[in-house]
């Protein structure tokens, strides 16, 4: 049943506090961040006192509510946690203590998360000057039940927004079982080739040819041919957006010019994603960059998306990272230890056959992805929708 709840300005309830301490040079201060969209307070970092500019700041004490000046009107607010108890914040943010024989801390939490306090603080003032005035926090209104009924409320949220956690949780954990479908299939296929004979060689057994790619500088003219870099590799694919390009000559072009088939392994990247490969198969002329490597394979005895397949696998990732050198924050491979990557294949028409399995999969997949892109919006919707009927007196 709704219930209805007078609702009274938050002057009523919160009194702006504005003490000012000087920061000591030899003592190490916390300093809070208000995240936007009313996404809470996190800690922002520590700092010596010498390091802090300005002498004259503010202390924080939990349960206060804490406004940014310029950021409000983009959710720059928030309640301060006990963990941020004693952080300190400029004059730029304002600090408001609540009464707390008339509101609860965890319902004015809730409440400055809701569309109808935001758009009170959006409609605030000019567009011309985004900030937010003391006097302007303590005009909003809330809706005003007594304590007890507060109380109730914020855990009947509390209790949902755990429901929805939980939800988001399993449904982060279903993602990342999906993600890995694919590639764990292939290692199971590969270990079961083993078993079963296939003939045990090295990558270079099958590799015609191998190339870096070029370290001209190149730029944005579109005249040029386009030259894929290791941004481009993305989960197996190629991803053909954000291209650089550059002007090749007939004999860089003999050597550059990727054709069907070819294989791009990335040499230098960070540990994770250092080796992870993709087949070119675009129809139109495309170089690459020297942080990568050229395959060309034997496809009269070898499949480029098999071998990739293998390569982007858990037992390919496992010999990437066994052979990577690391310098200055980044990981390396050369071609002569990708070349030395152990692989098994069968026959071609069975490697064809393991590809169509793969693709089936792969299909599946997709659509699980679909599924749960569409879930985890429905979720996003959840938990404003169960603050507004909160906060109606619906709940």
């Amino acid at each position: 049943m709704k219930r209805e709840w007078p609702k009274v300005r938050l002057g009523e309830v919160l009194r702006h506090r504005k003490e000012f301490v000087t920061i000591d040079d030899l003592t190490t201060y916390r300093r809070p961040r208000v995240q936007l969209h009313a996404q809470g307070i996190v800690l922002r970092d520590e700092v010596p006192g010498t390091l802090i500019k300005t002498k004259q700041q503010q202390v924080c004490r939990a349960g206060e509510f804490l406004v940014a000046e310029i950021d409000a009107k983009v959710g720059g607010f928030g309640v301060v946690p006990e963990a941020l108890d004693g952080t300190i914040v400029s004059s730029h943010y304002f600090l408001f203590d609540l009464d707390e024989a008339k509101l609860e801390r965890g319902f004015l939490d809730y409440f400055i998360r809701t569309l109808a306090f935001r758009e009170q603080v959006e409609a605030q003032g000019s567009t011309n000057y985004a900030a937010i005035r003391p006097a302007d926090v303590l005009g909003y209104e809330i809706p005003l039940p007594p304590l007890a009924e507060q109380r109730r409320v914020v855990a009947r949220i509390e209790e949902l927004a755990a429901q929805i956690h939980e939800a988001c949780t399993l449904r982060h954990q279903t993602a990342e079982e999906t993600e890995v479908l694919v590639a764990s299939k292939v290692s199971h296929i590969f270990g079961n080739g083993q078993v079963e004979g296939w003939p045990g060689r090295t990558l270079g057994d099958y590799v015609l040819d191998d190339c870096y790619g070029t370290s001209e500088k190149t730029s944005d003219d579109s005249t040029g041919i386009p030259v894929l870099r290791m941004g481009n590799i993305q989960n197996g694919h190629l991803d053909l957006h954000d291209l650089k390009f550059l002007h090749l000559s007939e004999k860089e072009r003999a050597k550059l010019i990727l054709k069907q088939g070819d294989i791009l392994v990335n040499r230098t990247n960070s540990a994770d994603l250092v080796g992870k490969c993709a087949v070119f198969h675009v129809d139109r002329d495309f170089s690459f960059a020297s942080y990568l490597i050229r395959l060309r394979v034997d496809q009269e005895r070898a499949h480029p998306e098999l071998v990739a397949a293998y390569i982007n696998s858990p037992l390919g990732r496992a010999y990437m990272l066994s052979e990577k050198r690391q310098m200055t924050g980044q990981a390396n491979v050369n071609a002569t230890k990708l070349k030395a990557l152990p692989i098994a294949l069968p026959s071609l028409p069975e490697q064809r056959r393991i590809l169509s399995e793969l693709d089936a999969l792969q299909v599946q997949v997709d659509a699980m992805r679909r599924v749960q892109t569409e879930t985890t919006a429905e979720l996003a919707t959840l938990l404003p929708a169960v603050l507004d009927r909160a906060f109606k007196g619906e709940l």
